[in-house]
Formats: structure tokens, C-alpha cells, sequence
């Protein structure tokens, strides 16, 4: 497996791209989530609760991008080791749902904030059709493989970060009487918050992981991701919320000034976003549709989203979005756990035909550690005060205890 540590002359991408991709990926649901935690905290213990969630999600993707460069496989053929090669169909298909799900509220975003643009300046698109040429750009950006989402991001990253330094230089420039914020949320809750925004891409994180030219690039998208840009990118989406009390980006600019910068940011981060959701939507569909283009995946991705996108439904659609958020956690702690039981040498595809296509004990593992992810986030108990981190970690336990049992 020497020649998996090796720099590759295919497509890869260096640690620095990867970063810039998964940064473009998140940068909606921080948005969205820094706003509500800024609205419910003072911007001094935000800035605290960032830097640890950014400290955990920067380990956890340290260790998935590496397994990713290890394996030299996306994360839905990885999870076919511990799962078996039948049953992690199973899997696959809940983070297939789970992904267009987030292609469509992504894609629905997109549309609602171009029309809020084009009806400052008197023009009065329909939404759909806004959301359409959202799907365009989504497709166009995807369709090509790794290289082009990361020129993508390229070019788009910069740009939401000059729209956050305008922000803060509002923030602290404007005339306006600050409200001070108090603490409503226990500081456990808060960095819940932080890690669970990001969860399910770091969860999914070896697909970025066998993109890269070697382990060391793996850690380094890692750190520079979520140890870095991402605690900044939160902390600056929570600031204004902080001193306004408001709990979206928008409410809390539209209280301290002019808001087309907030509106163009969320606009920007829609596109890096969902170019990397469908991406990843692309690679699961691929691993259940392997005999399928993967263009064709992407162009059918595109399609239908448009059409779900279009509807007011995505209330409906974020609820479930939230219970698979629970659910998809124990997968990385299962094959956290597998590569280090079993798979350190790398892995081989042989072992597949020779391991049962389903295995129950690694389903029992999953089930229980997503019950704990549960019962944590409803309060019901509390083990580490991170729901997600409960579950990760109940479901690694379990795995290595199923593994000595089976030997």
C-alpha cells in the first residue's frame, strides 16, 4: 500500500484546494447556525465556544481525510468494509437522500436570495426560474470532476471572505446602540452547535481524503478547514447577532446597516456550497449506480432538485434533514474504528467476497449509538454534552468490543 502515501499524477488536489471546497461546503449552515448561537451568547464566549467545536471537528477530519487517503476510496465504498458489501447499500442510500436533501434546501436558498437581489433593482424573477439557473451553475461546477469545483472555490472563496471583512468593518464602524446578549444557552450546547453544523461533512470528509496527493495534504486540508477558516468564517457570521440580538444574518445587518453584503455572502456561499453537495450526492449515487455516468448522475441531481426546489416545502424537508444529522455521525465512529482494528494496511477489495455482504453486530452498533445521539440531543441524559460526539463515540466502543467478540 506504499504507493497509496505517494503523490499521485491524477486527480488530486492539494491540501490547500481540498480546504478551499470544504470551507465553500460549509459556509451556508455556518452561516445560518452562527447567527442563531451569536443571537443567544456575548461575542467573547462564541469566540471561546468556536475555537473548541474548531478543535474537534478539526481532529475528527484529520483522522477521516487521512483514512480517505489511505483507502484511495470515497467514504460509500469505505463504510462497505464494516457494514459488508450488501448492507452498506443501506447506509448508502440514507446519505443519498441526506445529500439531495441539502442540494435542494441549498438550491432553494439560492433562488429566494438572487430574487431579494434582482427585486432591489426593480426586476421580478420567478423563483423557480431563479432556482433553475442556480441548478446550471450547480451542474456546470460539478459535472467536471474535483478540478473545476476547486477553481470554483477558488474564485468564490475569496469573495465571501472580502463580504465577511465588510461586514465586520460595518459591525464596528456603524452608529448604532448595541444590545448586550446574555447567555441562554449552556456553553456544552454551544459548541454542540459549532461541531453539529459541520458533522456530515466531516463525517463524509474521505471523499475530499482520496482526492489528495498524500496523508500529509490530508491533514493539512484538515487543519486549514476546520481549524482555522472555520472557526473565523462562525465567529464573524455570529458577531452581528451578538451585538443586535437577532437571530439570521440578515436581521441582524438590516439593524446595524445596508444588507447587500450579507445578501450577496449567502448568495456566494449557496454556490460553493451546493457544488459541493452535489459532488458528494454524485459519488453515493455513483457507489449504488456504479454502471451509470457520473455526469449523468450530476445532470439528473441537478434536474430534480430544480423541480423539488421550486416547491414551498422546505420546511417540510429540514426536519429530516436534522434527524439524519443524528443518525449519520456513528457511521464515522464505525469506520474510524474498522480502520483502526483492521484496515491500517489499507484496503483490499478481495476481503470483501470473503466477509459476509451484511454484518448485523456492526447494524446494532449503528442503532444503538444513533439512539444515543437522540436521547443526548432531547436531554434525556448527557454523556459528553456534544450529542454528536456521543454517538461517534458509543459507536466506535461498540465496534471494537463487536471486533473482539468475532475473534
Amino acid at each position: 500500500m506504499e504507493s497509496q502515501d505517494n503523490e499521485n499524477t491524477g486527480n488530486t488536489a492539494s491540501g490547500f484546494q481540498v480546504a478551499l471546497i470544504m470551507l465553500g461546503i460549509a459556509v451556508t449552515p455556518a452561516l445560518l447556525a452562527s447567527a442563531g448561537l451569536g443571537s443567544t451568547m456575548p461575542s467573547l464566549d462564541v469566540f471561546k465556544v468556536v475555537v473548541l467545536g474548531g478543535a474537534i471537528v478539526t481532529v475528527l477530519g484529520i483522522v477521516n481525510l487521512t483514512i480517505g487517503a489511505v483507502a484511495r476510496k470515497t467514504t460509500y465504498e469505505i463504510v462497505r468494509y464494516p457494514f459488508g458489501k450488501t448492507g452498506a447499500n443501506a447506509i448508502n442510500v440514507l446519505l443519498a437522500i441526506s445529500l439531495f436533501g441539502w442540494i435542494t434546501v441549498t438550491a432553494n436558498t439560492f433562488g429566494h436570495s438572487l430574487h431579494e437581489l434582482l427585486l432591489r433593482v426593480g426586476v421580478d424573477v420567478p423563483v423557480p426560474a431563479l432556482v433553475a439557473i442556480g441548478s446550471v451553475i450547480f451542474v456546470a461546477s460539478t459535472a467536471f470532476g474535483i478540478e473545476v469545483l476547486g477553481k470554483v472555490a477558488q474564485w468564490a472563496v475569496p469573495i465571501i471572505a472580502l463580504a465577511l471583512g465588510y461586514i465586520c468593518y460595518t459591525v464596528v464602524s456603524a452608529d448604532f446602540t448595541s444590545t448586550v446578549t446574555e447567555s441562554s444557552i449552556s456553553f456544552g450546547a454551544a459548541v454542540s452547535s459549532v461541531v453539529g453544523t459541520v458533522i456530515v461533512l466531516v463525517t463524509l470528509s474521505p471523499d475530499f481524503g482520496s482526492f489528495v496527493h498524500n496523508k500529509a495534504h490530508a491533514k493539512i486540508a484538515a487543519v486549514v478547514a476546520f481549524a482555522v477558516a472555520y472557526p473565523v468564517l462562525f465567529w464573524v457570521g455570529a458577531f452581528p447577532s451578538s451585538l443586535t440580538g437577532e437571530g439570521s444574518l440578515l436581521g441582524a445587518m438590516a439593524v446595524i446597516g445596508p444588507t447587500l453584503a450579507a445578501s450577496l455572502l449567502l448568495l456566494g456561499a449557496t454556490v460553493t456550497g451546493n457544488g459541493g453537495n452535489m459532488f458528494q450526492g454524485t459519488l453515493v449515487v455513483s457507489s449504488l449506480l456504479p454502471d451509470l455516468p457520473r455526469w449523468q448522475i450530476t445532470v439528473a441531481l441537478g434536474v430534480l432538485s430544480t423541480i423539488v426546489a421550486s416547491f414551498d416545502i422546505i420546511g417540510l424537508i429540514i426536519p429530516f434533514l436534522i434527524f439524519l444529522g443524528i443518525v449519520t455521525p456513528p457511521i464515522a465512529g464505525i469506520y474510524i474504528a474498522d480502520f483502526l482494528a483492521n484496515r491500517r494496511n489499507g484496503y483490499e477489495d478481495s476481503v470483501l467476497d470473503l466477509e459476509a455482504g451484511v454484518k448485523p453486530l456492526t447494524f446494532v452498533a449503528w442503532l444503538v449509538a444513533s439512539a444515543v445521539g437522540f436521547a443526548t440531543v432531547n436531554d434525556y441524559f448527557t454523556l459528553t454534552s456534544i450529542p454528536s460526539l456521543d454517538s461517534i463515540l458509543i459507536a466506535a466502543v461498540l465496534y471494537f468490543f463487536f471486533c473482539k467478540i468475532k475473534k
